[in-house]
Order: C-alpha cells, then sequence, then structure tokens
C-alpha cells in the first residue's frame, strides 16, 4: 500500500526541518537534563517536576514523529518552476473582489503552511479549490460564511 503525497513547498518543507532540528539538538536533551534533574529529588509517584518533564518529553517526542511523516509524505513543489498560466498549487494570486473592488493576494501553499493572515491559504481551503485551474480574467466564486464571494483573477505568478 503507497503512502499518499502531500504538496509543499521549498519554504514550507524548510520550516518543518528548522523546528524538526530544534527539536533533536535543544528541546529532547534539555527535556532529559530536567527529567534526571527531578530523579534526584526521590519519590518520582509526588514529583510534580519529574511528572511534567516526563509530559514534555512525551510532547516533543510526538512532534517529532509527527514532523517526520509530514517530510516523508511531503511532495516538494518549487513554484519558481511551474510554467502555466492558469492557477495551480504554489500559484501566488492576485485577485479583485467584484463587490467592493478591494485587491488581495492568496498565495496556494500545502495544509501545514496555510496562514491567512499573511496571504497563505491552503491547498483543501474553499478559496484554494474555487481558484484551481482559473485564468487571469476569470470570475471565482467562493462559497463562505457570509455567503458567496465573488472575484475577478487580476494576475498569477509562480515565485
Amino acid at each position: 500500500m503507497s503512502e499518499e503525497k502531500f504538496p509543499m513547498t521549498v519554504e514550507g518543507k524548510k520550516k518543518i526541518e528548522e523546528e524538526l532540528k530544534h527539536l533533536m539538538s535543544v528541546e529532547r536533551p534539555s527535556v532529559v537534563q530536567a527529567i534526571e534533574i527531578a530523579r534526584g529529588h526521590g519519590d518520582l509517584s509526588e514529583n510534580a517536576d519529574y511528572s511534567a518533564a516526563k509530559e514534555r518529553q512525551s510532547f516533543i517526542e510526538g512532534r517529532i514523529q509527527d514532523l517526520n511523516g509530514k517530510l516523508s509524505r511531503a511532495l516538494v513543489i518549487d513554484p519558481k518552476t511551474i510554467k502555466v498560466d492558469n492557477v495551480v498549487f504554489g500559484a501566488t494570486v492576485l485577485l479583485s473582489e467584484e463587490e467592493t473592488e478591494k485587491e488581495i493576494t492568496y498565495k496556494i501553499v500545502g495544509v501545514d503552511e496555510a496562514d491567512v493572515k499573511v496571504g497563505k491559504v491552503g491547498i483543501t481551503s474553499p478559496i484554494a479549490r474555487a481558484l484551481i485551474g482559473k485564468r487571469v480574467g476569470d470570475e471565482v466564486v467562493v462559497n463562505a460564511p457570509r455567503g458567496e464571494i465573488r472575484y475577478e483573477v487580476l494576475k498569477i505568478r509562480y515565485e
């Protein structure tokens, strides 16, 4: 059975690798040391420092496993290498909201990279799904909680 691959930008992969490196080289040794110190305080059954350190260790090990899994299933895509004129994963799209004429830019990224505050939307989000396949000049209709929002695609770039 083959594992399903998940798209991720080069930038997204780099961030995961940095977090993983930090967890393994800084956090993991620190928590191991905290456990050793707490063990020196005697009875482990009533030792709050020991319990807290073990809980932290469990979190760190789980996060390391999670990040390793994401990296192993990542399909890393460099948007700079994409040469198409329609919207696909990795596109940065300039839109104009038809009702207000307000311009907004979204970059379509992997699910773990999404951060709407900085204009990065996950590939599975409603706005990304509505944009896929569109070209400059196309109308995009997004079903949002406040109702349908209509946009016009003004520009598509891959950077």
